[in-house]
């Protein structure tokens, strides 16, 4: 007798390929008040960001542009999303457009200048940065 040869191990089907993202955990409710919530604090860095800018020019610009930053990079990993990074950026550029807007007296939050175009721009390119970025694969438990 001689002695049989060793099995192969059979290929996995793609059903039973394992997966590198599980799916995600958020529901879909959950994931809505994540949208607006994010558009909520868009508007409120947004207003915040447009007074200090103004305020402390040197510094109050990078403060207002990190406080921005964490918004979008914050939505993007909150709801595991790119429509999270868009939900506080809606919030964000609506409050911006709307300060800028200023009132029939004349007077307005921005007073226009180098600061002003930069703290646009720069929250702008931001936001395209966040949406950019490559989504994590979570670990397999």
């Amino acid at each position: 007798m001689s002695p049989k040869p060793p099995a192969t191990p059979a290929k996995p089907t793609p059903s039973q390929a394992p997966t590198a993202r599980p799916a995600s955990t958020v529901s879909r409710n959950a994931r809505f008040a994540w949208y607006a919530g994010l558009a909520v604090l868009g508007v409120l860095v947004g207003t915040a960001g447009a007074l200090v800018q103004a305020a402390w020019l040197p510094v109050g610009l990078i403060l207002a542009l990190l406080a921005t930053a964490a918004l979008f990079y914050g939505g993007l990993r909150a709801t595991e999303t790119q429509v999270g990074v868009v939900a506080g950026g809606v919030g964000w550029l609506v409050a911006v457009i709307l300060l800028s807007f200023g009132r029939p007296e004349g007077d307005g939050a921005f007073g226009g200048g180098v600061g002003e175009l930069l703290f646009l721009f720069g929250g702008m390119a931001i936001a395209v940065m966040c949406t950019t970025l490559a989504r994590l694969p979570r670990p397999i438990p």
